[in-house]
């Protein structure tokens, strides 16, 4: 059995079938009585809209994507979930794809035939791209951006603070009374910004409280995971003095840095404290539960959504916004106990 139509509505309600277009796609101003009367025939006769027709109408498909580096990391699998939660208050489908921090995958998205195209917007957490490369982009497909890749406030990009977040589980350490505090994660190379800027954080945490940083207590990785975790670990723990701290750059390196320690005998936190960031559920069920720095991914979520359906919908109040997600320190048992 078909559903209500505008036509019912409209009978019901006894206003033109354009006042209930108006009202259920907010197309122009309506009173606040004939709206709240519409909407109450609506809701009595269970109204839907038919949101291919509409996106047909609009020129739209109701569709955004979301793009990130690599889904089985934790973290941007729940952001997705995040995202997925934003963009369906608003009736928008939304579609995953991850680039592998491939240069030439994330550069496929911004060509004239890019599968982009397909889609109204496109919230990208990009490694390799360049501002430049996304100015002359052969599509224009409404972007925001995630992440920590450095724009200058060139494009639509919501982030935290990594050199604040990275201070502040330093300062967390530091406050604690270590006296050695490893870094595991630092990427000293084009790509890795996010790094760069947690090393910056780190050595700012330090330099506040006139204490050196022991460059040999600072562990690159090539990637953000658990087995590079557990091997900086084990290199850190190979010094003549090792560490009694580590902040790592997210919770899989700090998770495989905490199976490294178990495994060599090592008590966390008696020995060695551990703080990690991103606050993945996982961290909350490890053994210890893990000390980390919680961005806001609701936040980063439903400010990037909200962010491109302006954009989409040519109602931002700027071509450029630079917006940064709060964070906060959540502490657990690999640094007090």
């Amino acid at each position: 059995m078909a559903g209500p139509t505008l036509r019912d509505v409209a009978r019901r309600a006894n206003v033109s079938i354009r006042t209930v277009s108006n009202v259920v796609n907010g197309y122009a101003p309506v009173s606040d009585e004939l709206r709240t009367r519409v909407q109450a025939v609506l809701d009595e006769l269970g109204y839907r809209p038919n949101l291919i027709a509409r996106n047909l109408r609009q020129g739209r498909t109701g569709m955004i994507a979301l793009v990130v580096p690599e889904l089985d990391v934790p973290y941007f699998a729940e952001l997705a979930r995040e995202v997925i939660t934003a963009a369906r208050a608003h009736d928008y489908v939304v579609m995953i794809d991850q680039t592998d921090g491939d240069a030439e995958h994330e550069r496929a998205l911004l060509g004239r035939d890019s599968r982009a195209a397909m889609f109204d917007g496109l919230l990208l957490s990009p490694l390799t791209i360049t501002a430049k490369e996304l100015r002359e982009r052969g599509n224009r497909v409404p972007i925001v951006l995630l992440g920590e890749h450095i724009f200058n406030g060139s494009f639509h990009h919501v982030a935290i603070d990594n050199v604040a977040a990275a201070f502040d589980a330093t300062s967390h350490l530091l406050d604690l009374g270590r006296t050695r505090v490893a870094a595991i994660g630092d990427q000293p190379y084009a790509t890795g910004e996010t790094a760069q800027l947690r090393t910056i954080g780190y050595r700012q945490a330090h330099a506040r409280r006139g204490l050196p940083v022991v460059d040999e207590l600072v562990v690159p990785t090539a990637r953000f995971h658990r087995r590079l975790g557990a091997e900086a670990m084990d290199r850190l723990l190979a010094l003549p003095e090792p560490p009694d701290a580590v902040f790592c750059y997210n919770d899989l390196l700090a998770l495989g840095a905490i199976r490294a320690l178990t495994r060599a005998g090592v008590r966390v936190p008696d020995d060695v404290a551990v703080v990690g960031v991103d606050d993945i559920e996982e961290g909350q069920y490890s053994t210890p539960s893990l000390t980390t720095v919680a961005p806001d991914k609701a936040a980063i979520a439903h400010t990037a959504v909200d962010t491109l359906l302006s954009a989409i919908n040519g109602t931002a109040t700027s071509s450029a916004a630079e917006v940064v997600v709060p964070h906060r320190m959540i502490v657990r048992e690999s640094t007090t106990g």
